[in-house]
């Protein structure tokens, strides 16, 4: 296998698994809690999706797919409920599905190429990880607020044996 290709599928691997940790979530919280801040200085799990979206749009889709720039950082984090849940995670899952597009087309030499993104430079590959990061970032987030409110485990590795070793 090419390295890009290798490259590829595990970036796509864990865009997958952060958006499946994520319909877990969007599932034991209720309509209520989407916008709900514990405090000031926290983020709703409706502001951090809608800043996922962003985030991921400007990096691989924008910065890796050559796509125009379009995005408002501050409204991610200023909207508070004007959106519905459903619309959210619409716009939260058809962002995804057209960055892994995006990302499975890109060949080796757009993943080597230097991109300046939200005054970085980063070659394709590094905005690739950017995001795949980010999202796994804001992802545990999202899974510690949910936590927190309904005091449950979430199951996210439920029928999987992780304490196995190397070998």
């Amino acid at each position: 296998m090419e390295w890009t290709e290798d490259f590829k599928e595990n970036c796509l691997f864990r865009i997958d698994e952060s958006v499946r940790m994520l319909r877990i979530c969007m599932g034991r919280i209720p309509d209520s809690g989407f916008w709900e801040r514990e405090n000031p200085s926290l983020n709703s799990m409706g502001n951090l999706l809608l800043h996922l979206s962003g985030n991921i749009r400007q990096y691989v889709i924008s910065g890796l797919g050559d796509s125009p720039d379009n995005r408002d950082r501050d409204a991610e984090f200023g909207a508070g409920g004007e959106l519905s849940r459903d619309i959210v995670w619409k716009q939260f899952s058809a962002t995804v599905q057209e960055a892994r597009e995006v990302i499975r087309r890109a060949d080796s030499g757009s993943l080597l190429k230097k991109r300046r993104v939200q005054g970085f430079t980063f070659s394709g590959m590094g905005l690739v990880i950017h995001a795949v990061e980010h999202l796994s970032y804001h992802t545990g987030q999202v899974a510690y607020l949910v936590k927190a409110r309904n005091n449950e485990d979430l199951g996210f590795y439920d029928g999987v044996d992780l304490t196995v070793n190397n070998t």
